[in-house]
């Protein structure tokens, strides 16, 4: 049974759906402005893995993602000109040219890393109407408050009937003391306050029209809004990265308390960093790598391009609430690792049967669920794979022999955990799109070999050698075998 870290309650807890046979999950999506970094993609890459698995033990799956594009200029800002505004401002375009712009982006990192779509794509421009309804039930709570023309949230006293900060551990002194100082704090009551709605300055080009004032909604707004929205007042899994435990989902859990008189999400879910060596990412930093240098390998940082099923596999090396540490050197071995994994499918394909067995493939199965189950270990189900690609290496190697029913479940097992939940597109086609665009290529090679096989028949080396060192001149390794020849890239 799947268990997973429920992060509000600190405990690994065993899943249990609110409706028998569905699901319900929120995911906080990226705030489309500038381009995708490594950091993006982890949280991407996580709940993708989540989707996937819950798809395949059977459950059907609302996965709602959302899209922040309107109203922030950081996470725990109330004051400040949108980034999206600002942008279409200074290049004199629609706000919404800024956002489609990044979002095809975004979108296209997405695919490049083998990221399932979700199932709704909500944009928090278009829940305007839906937001303002939420902000008029919290004012009607009590648990909010209006001052020139902007709207509130009363921190503390949610906090003397409910608890604030349960999610990610801290009290409201601490937050008294931590809060920064924000143009407009005279507005508020509280300095832990944060805003529900903000009056627009003149220069604010995004804005609506409101009871309150011609403004926009506060960032954590969007989220209780738009999860409510498509799950329901309750619903099964909220996920997104650990910088978002405080203050949105912090705000989010006060929010949806106040307007429905209960929590909304049964189980939160948190994803851990990803630092370069050693250090948080950052564009003061100067160590801020988007995803298109990371496919490029343009940044003065990397010593190679690195291709989106290295980072996918690269983080699911290591279990999602572990911290990943980037590196050059974690790269190549995440590469060569994959490149193993993807040579041993290649040659699972190839496996030729045998009335007897001298391997056992008894209990990977249930290794891989066992994995899987225990709050998505992935890296302890790349372990699983690699202990069967051996026994698959000892019989392609003529070291061991296979029977055609177990070379048919070690395929299954690899369709299944490999390009089925984890997602690693191989060149043998798994994953959408690519073993079609590969067949023509993977053909030229076969011929080439064949040409070099007939060479060696005829004892005819200098062109065997030809073959084979002008293939791998071009990066290809041909190894000979007893059965005849197979490459590798």
């Amino acid at each position: 049974m799947l268990s997973i870290y429920n992060t509000l309650t600190r405990t690994k807890q065993p899943f249990k759906p609110l409706h028998e046979g569905r699901v319900g999950m929120y995911v906080c999506g990226p705030t489309v402005y500038g381009d995708g970094h490594l950091g993006h993609a982890r949280p991407a890459i996580t709940f993708d893995i989540l989707y996937r698995y819950l798809t395949h033990l059977g459950y059907k799956v609302r996965y709602v993602r959302n899209i922040t594009d309107v109203g922030h200029l950081e996470h725990d800002a109330d004051e400040g000109e949108d980034k999206i505004a600002k942008k279409a401002r200074l290049e004199q375009l629609e706000p919404m040219e800024v956002v489609q712009h990044y979002l095809i982006r975004y979108h296209k990192a997405m695919d490049a890393l083998g990221v399932l779509p979700p199932s709704i794509e909500p944009h928090a421009s278009g829940h305007i109407i839906e937001q303002i309804e939420y902000i008029k039930k919290i004012l009607d709570s009590g648990y909010a408050y209006v001052s020139e023309g902007s709207v509130y949230f009363d921190v503390p006293k949610f906090n003397r009937d409910h608890r604030y900060g349960k999610l990610s551990g801290r009290n409201i002194d601490e937050l008294y003391s931590t809060t920064r100082t924000l143009d407009g704090q005279s507005e508020k009551r509280n300095p832990a306050d944060f805003a529900l709605w903000k009056k627009a300055s003149p220069e604010h080009i995004m804005h609506w029209p409101s009871p309150w004032s011609e403004g926009f909604p506060g960032w954590h707004l969007e989220c209780s809004t738009m999860g409510e929205k498509y799950l329901g007042e309750t619903f099964d899994i909220h996920g997104g990265g650990m910088d978002l435990m405080f203050p949105h989902h912090e705000c989010e859990i006060a929010q949806s308390v106040a307007h429905n008189g209960h929590e909304t999400v049964r189980y939160w879910m948190h994803n851990n960093m990803i630092t370069i060596n050693g250090k948080k990412m950052g564009k003061s930093l100067g160590n801020f790598i988007t995803l298109d240098e990371f496919f490029n390998g343009t940044h003065p940082l990397l010593t190679q391009a690195y291709s989106p099923m290295t980072i996918r596999f690269f983080i699911l090396q290591a279990h999602y609430r572990g911290t990943v540490d980037f590196s050059n050197e974690a790269l190549q071995a995440a590469e060569t690792a994959l490149k193993r994994m993807t040579e041993g499918y290649r040659r699972l394909q190839e496996l030729t049967p045998s009335e007897t067995s001298t391997i056992s493939v008894e209990g990977l199965r249930e290794r891989c669920y066992e994995a899987m189950d225990d709050d998505l270990n992935t890296p302890v189900l790349i372990g699983v794979l690699f202990d069967a690609l051996r026994l698959v290496n000892q019989v392609k190697d003529g070291k061991a022999t296979a029977t055609q029913e177990q070379i048919d479940y070690l395929k299954d097992l690899f369709q299944t955990f490999l390009i089925d939940i984890l997602g690693i597109r191989t060149e043998m086609g798994g994953g959408e799109g690519t073993g079609d665009a590969m067949k023509p290529f993977e053909g030229a090679v076969d011929l080439l070999l064949d040409v070099r096989a007939q060479a060696k028949s005829a004892k005819d080396w200098a062109t065997s050698d030809l073959i084979r060192d002008r293939l791998a001149a071009l990066g290809f390794t041909v190894k000979d075998t007893r059965d005849g020849a197979e490459w590798s890239i």
